[in-house]
């Protein structure tokens, strides 16, 4: 029976460089082998593999945020087989079974200890699957608010408009809610408007209406809407509801100012009055000085 031509191959190596090296021409042909198997793999991957899945991520419409890790994820992977199918090509099975049962310990071991960092690395994935914010986008999560600058696979890394930095738990960001004011193109804002009982309703909602259709910011269709919504102790209160286009944190803040500044000259000019809280105190019968009062003077 024929021997096969790889081993032929490595007979004819080991007899030509055998002169040379002696009794550790085993061990060099064993490693060569392996760093000759590892190279190929690597060289497979930047040759082949890589131009595919760049392809297949093209086809997907992946963003580069996304791109970056699962790249570097079909990376490792590529190599890991290369190394293993290196230690089998070189005879270092044995040592390879011995390694595969010391990493199986190890990964229990690390997965007991690191439950925390496995958790956010799991979020993380979900993130850059589930998509529900990219880099750029304005989001509001337990009572903080900023703009993502950057997501990996352990952290989400948010600049408040503090320009502070918050190094948040990719776990913290999947398993709570988080708002995402500016994943669609526009976003609608809502402002309470008080005017005094004795003001004219119909009056007060043209004018918020009006100013409204003034304003460059804001949007047409959906056109402006006025509903009264609150009988309060010293208002009524009519909620102005208008859209704006491709919102940001800094359009938001001065698209609302501008327009209830607006709103409020005009109220000025219509002699519509924005009442402030007020509190009457009476009794049933007049108040009469204590006699001790009269003692002390």
């Amino acid at each position: 029976m024929a021997a096969p031509a790889g081993a032929l191959g490595t007979v004819a190596v080991s007899g030509a460089v055998r002169p040379y090296l002696g009794p550790a021409t085993g061990l060099a042909v064993d490693a060569g082998i392996f760093l000759a198997v590892v190279a190929a793999a690597y060289t497979l991957h930047k040759a082949v593999i890589a131009p595919l899945v760049g392809r297949l991520f093209d086809k997907q419409g992946l963003g580069e945020h996304a791109r970056r890790p699962l790249q570097k994820i079909v990376t490792f992977l590529v190599l890991f087989a290369g190394v293993t199918v290196a230690f089998g090509a070189a005879g270092y099975q044995g040592f390879l079974r011995s390694l595969a049962t010391i990493a199986a310990a190890a990964t229990l071991a690390i997965g007991l200890a690191l439950q925390d960092v496995i958790k956010n690395f799991v979020a993380g994935v979900f993130i850059y699957t589930d998509k529900p914010f990219r880099i750029g986008d304005w989001i509001e999560w337990q009572g903080n608010s900023g703009i993502v600058e950057d997501i990996s696979f352990r952290v989400t890394r948010v600049r408040t408009f503090d320009n502070e930095l918050l190094t948040v738990p990719n776990h913290t960001l999947t398993s709570d809610v988080v708002k995402n004011p500016v994943a669609k193109k526009t976003l609608r804002l809502k402002f309470v408007f008080g005017i005094d009982y004795g003001d004219d309703v119909e009056t007060a909602t043209d004018i918020i209406v009006e100013e409204a259709e003034r304003s460059d910011a804001i949007l047409d269709d959906p056109a402006p809407s006025v509903r009264l919504t609150e009988l309060a102790d010293s208002y009524v209160g009519l909620q102005s509801r208008i859209w704006i286009d491709d919102p940001s944190r800094a359009d938001f803040v001065k698209a609302r100012a501008d327009y209830v500044k607006a709103v409020k000259e005009r109220f000025d000019e219509e002699d519509i009055t924005i009442p402030f809280p007020q509190r009457t105190v009476s009794g049933r019968d007049a108040w009469e000085q204590p006699a001790s009062f009269d003692g002390a003077q």
